[in-house]
């Protein structure tokens, strides 16, 4: 592809030289690319300009000037820069259907899924972009980064367009909103769920985090937005596109009926009228879950008559309040749940429908924002009647270091705790010591099958394994 293809404009280097490549990381430079030198927080790719021509590079793209001659190309934000000749060396498949957007701290792998699933139901061929995995119709790909970086998304793009996608539904991450991941994709319609504490070892402070989230609204055409806690509230009032907002009250405002394990029953109350949903879905923040997706796809278009029993069919997602059989008087539901907020929600949804005790077994990762331990501490003991406090991932801090700054947390609490710091033996314990009509929350984890330890080094760990263990050895040694 020539230069002036890719630049989409007139050449800006002599010769319109043919680009072999588009990269934004030194490593990879080769003969003939389009190094673009970007900025981050550890490294900046300005510093190995001068080695990329060196390395046979046909041009740079700079945000100032080096020096370096003809074949440095000097723009105002290379970022951006970057995601243009991405989409253009693919062709621009964003351009080529249609985008749902979703972001907030909570929720987004729920209301994308419900989304993907009502337009596949619907008879649409739909991608999905999200923390579990990626998803091309029926086909599952392995994902590192909810939102994947620049090149790596455009060019699975690529691959759904090619594929026959319709439509795109995918989980917008503050990270790649401020690092403009996504380059020029423009959303049909974008979700707002919540904004609760998370993230700021990288954003710092709720502003700062807030400030990133409200950066997809400038990109759709239309907006849902929950309404529900102070930051969906602001948004909606800043929000200049054709907004909708939902919640208990809003344009789609929605009462609970009946909540119970499995299963939740509410009413939803829109300028159209009322109407009745039978989801199989656990507790009201599922219920908020269940009205974002279905007021995304009535923005879209999707009728009724197909959005509604599309909606009740789902099973629910792996890792969200995902029930792992036991075959015992007890249950055992594994969720993702990893922030204050999360624990509150599946806790308090659970509480009401707990016959015997609740336990929760959690931790935090390392490496992450420390502000938010004694938080989750606080909101567990909040509901549940027993906490097992343990690790997660614990990347290159100590899991007791950790331990001790959620315990600060539950300083004034009652409620009882013990601390296992190996998250298996912890699993263990919890099924040992369940009794008849317990429920045991294992949050955190949700759909990982691995733990993080220092030096990024990973072991396989995925809890429905070990409780399976956890069972049949306590049948065992009864």
């Amino acid at each position: 592809m020539r230069l002036s293809e890719l630049w989409e404009a007139e050449s800006p280097v002599p010769g319109d030289p043919e680009i072999t490549s588009v990269t934004d990381d030194s490593r990879k430079v080769t003969p003939g690319c389009l190094y673009v030198c970007v900025r981050g927080e550890r490294f900046d790719g300005h510093t190995k300009a001068a080695e990329a021509l060196a390395a046979g590079a046909a041009a740079v793209v700079t945000e100032e000037h080096l020096g370096l001659g003809e074949r440095e190309i000097t723009v105002p934000d290379s970022r951006a820069c970057y995601g243009q000749l991405c989409a253009a060396w693919f062709s621009h498949p964003e351009r080529k259907m249609r985008f749902v957007g979703v972001t907030g701290t909570n929720g987004k792998t729920t209301v994308t899924t419900l989304i993907k699933q009502i337009l596949t139901a619907c008879g649409y061929k739909v991608g999905l972009i999200g923390t579990i995995q990626n998803e091309i119709g029926d086909e599952i790909l392995h994902t590192d980064n909810t939102t994947p970086l620049t090149f790596e998304l455009m060019a699975l793009y690529d691959r759904m367009q090619k594929a026959g996608c319709d439509f795109v539904v995918m989980e917008v991450s503050s990270f790649g909103l401020v690092q403009k991941r996504i380059g020029p994709t423009h959303f049909e319609v974008a979700v707002f769920t919540n904004l609760t504490q998370d993230h700021l070892d990288y954003h710092h402070t709720m502003e700062d985090y807030y400030q990133a989230k409200r950066m997809l609204f400038s990109l759709c055409d239309k907006a849902v937005i929950y309404g529900g806690d102070e930051y969906g509230r602001r948004l909606y009032a800043e929000t200049s596109c054709e907004k909708y907002d939902y919640g208990t009250e809003g344009n789609f405002a929605y009462t609970p009926v009946s909540l119970r394990a499995g299963a939740s029953e509410f009413t939803l109350r829109q300028s159209c009228g009322v109407l009745t949903f039978r989801t199989r879905l656990t507790g009201e923040f599922n219920v908020a879950n269940a009205t974002a997706a279905y007021a995304a796809c009535k923005l879209l278009g999707i009728a009724d008559a197909q959005s509604i029993p599309a909606l009740e069919a789902c099973p629910g997602v792996k890792g969200r309040c995902e029930v792992i059989p036991t075959g015992r008087d007890f249950t055992v539901i594994c969720d993702y749940a990893h922030t204050p907020d999360a624990i509150e929600n599946i806790l308090s949804a659970l509480r009401p429908v707990t016959q015997g005790q609740l336990v929760c077994l959690f931790g935090c990762g390392g490496d992450r924002d420390a502000a938010k331990r004694p938080l989750m501490a606080q909101a567990a003991a909040k509901y549940a009647d027993r906490l097992i406090v343990t690790s997660d991932n614990p990347r290159s801090e100590d899991p007791a270091a950790i331990i001790a700054d959620i315990l600060v947390g539950l300083e004034d609490s009652p409620v009882d705790r013990e601390v296992v710091t190996d998250r298996r033996q912890a699993i263990f314990h919890a099924v040992e010591t369940a009794g008849t009509g317990d429920v045991i929350v294992l949050a955190g984890k949700g759909h990982e099958d691995y733990q993080i330890f220092e030096e990024n080094r990973r072991i396989h760990f995925d809890e429905r394994e070990i409780v399976a263990e956890a069972l049949a050895a306590s049948a065992q040694e009864a």
